[in-house]
């Protein structure tokens, strides 16, 4: 399986927002407050986006965001093209059903990164059953937990005492006493809480 491994950082000053990639670190040494330019040589040259440009820019920004490769993220949008209801909003949906990203808005970990790795070591259980897929799709009433083996309860106790302040989402219910959770439902786009313009990723899929 393919992963970026490059600076994170360089990432935030491509798309000119800050995409957390570094959890809290990135509210307090975050290298776009100080270099808000584009990276490389060039990057404080000013020019005019094309059309193509912006559009790229936002399918990346989401990419990022989520930490999936170029083909697994045109796989997820090519097979919500089929869906009904509105494309932008069931690919949102689709990826915010992703295990890695659940475990995230649990608060369990501090960043999907993190996720990935706590599941690909095997510490997270879905229905007491262990799962080590991070691109598992979630489904409402599955049970999400920490496997009690892992001996990393006081590390998850710390991060979700960090991500108090974010929350966990309404489609989500979390119980701190058993480091589980539970799916309720599915995400809407407003609940993704998300700075993305979906209808431009749709736009540059359609070209």
């Amino acid at each position: 399986m393919g992963r970026y491994i490059g600076p994170k950082c360089k990432m935030c000053r491509q798309e000119k927002v800050k995409l957390f990639l570094k959890g809290k670190r990135c509210l307090t040494k975050c290298m776009l407050d100080r270099r808000s330019y584009r990276p490389g040589e060039h990057g404080q040259k000013p020019r005019k986006p094309t059309d193509y440009a912006i559009r790229l820019r936002e399918k990346q920004k989401l990419r990022r965001i989520y930490g999936i490769m170029e083909g697994q993220f045109k796989n997820y949008f090519f097979r919500v093209r089929k869906e009904n209801g509105i494309t932008g909003e069931n690919l949102i949906r689709l990826l915010e059903r992703r295990l890695d990203n659940v475990v995230f808005r649990f608060g369990f970990v501090s960043t999907r990164a993190e996720a990935r790795q706590l599941i690909t070591h095997g510490h997270i259980l879905i229905n007491d059953k262990k799962v080590n897929i991070p691109s598992y799709q979630i489904k409402i009433g599955d049970v999400v937990r920490i496997n009690d083996g892992s001996g990393l309860l006081e590390r998850i106790k710390e991060s979700m005492s960090l991500a108090a302040e974010r929350g966990v989402p309404s489609w989500l219910e979390i119980d701190e006493t058993n480091l589980a959770g539970i799916v309720k439902s599915f995400p809407t786009m407003e609940e993704s809480g998300l700075p993305i313009q979906e209808a431009l990723i749709v736009e540059f899929y359609s070209k």
